[in-house]
């Protein structure tokens, strides 16, 4: 891999992004949260499009907008009246509407829609950088206080909840961690495959896991092993880096997943 600047940028960013996604992705994969992690990555494309607008910072437009999306999805998830995977799908697809609507109408240069869709790895600017390491900090400082909440959560909420865990200001706090990840990894893999960032290296590491500490951190050398990888085959083949890196990953669950399976069927 040649190790120009802007080689340097996207390796240092990526990296960032794999650490920071890991962990949350764990916690993604044990609640089964991946269709609200899908929605609110969609709804990022309206807070993309209020930015450019507006003339904000387009990562914490994104932020903003997904945040609010998340809280909304929590106090809508404690209505009866329709299934919460019909109402993430709904309004996952009407955000993504959305987004592209509101991003078509802003006046000014063409908008370049594919880029915040996919993403543009290679076009990382120092700002984005301080975007990954500085909102990463946040992310992991914050993880680690609510690492044992959000554990007694996934293995049982209303035991969780009995033995005195705040619940909604656990919630709200997470989704809100949720939504900084995919706002900053937004600009590495575009909106339509963050979730997937999120969610192929802690699928990757449950077989290889007895512990869920042992599962974060072999998410998150996972993914490092795959932004290496993605990029190295981007560069050697000329293919977008995002796509690249997600393929990466995605082929690394996949054997990681058949090994699983091979080795239950031995016994």
């Amino acid at each position: 891999m040649t190790l120009d600047p802007f080689v340097l940028r996207a390796l240092a960013a990526g990296i960032g992004v794999a650490v920071i996604a890991a962990p949350l992705g764990c916690f993604v994969v044990w609640q089964r949260m991946a269709y609200f992690g899908e929605a609110v990555a969609q709804a990022s494309l309206i807070g993309i499009a209020l930015g450019l607008a507006l003339q904000l910072d387009l990562t914490a437009s994104a932020l903003a907008v997904s945040a609010v999306l998340a809280l909304v999805l929590i106090a809508l998830a404690r209505q009866n009246l329709v299934p919460l995977d019909s109402l993430l799908g709904l309004l996952a697809h009407a955000a993504l509407a959305l987004g592209v609507i509101a991003t078509s109408l802003v006046k000014g240069p063409p908008v370049d829609l594919l880029g915040y869709l996919f993403g543009d790895i290679f076009a990382v600017s120092t700002q984005d950088l301080w975007w990954v390491f500085g909102g990463g900090a946040v992310v992991l400082l914050a993880l680690v206080k609510l690492w044992n909440p959000l554990l007694s959560m996934a293995v049982h909420e209303e035991l969780a909840a009995a033995e005195g865990v705040r619940r909604d200001f656990v919630k709200g706090a997470f989704v809100v961690l949720l939504a900084l990840a995919i706002a900053v990894a937004i600009k590495i893999v575009g909106i339509l495959l963050a979730i997937a960032f999120l969610i192929m290296p802690a699928a990757a590491a449950r077989p290889l896991s007895s512990t869920p500490e042992g599962m974060a951190r072999m998410a998150a050398l996972i993914a490092a092993v795959g932004v290496v990888i993605g990029l190295e085959l981007s560069l050697t083949f000329d293919i977008p880096g995002g796509p690249a890196i997600v393929a990466v990953l995605a082929a690394m669950s996949g054997i990681s997943l058949l090994g699983m399976a091979l080795r239950a069927g031995a016994h």
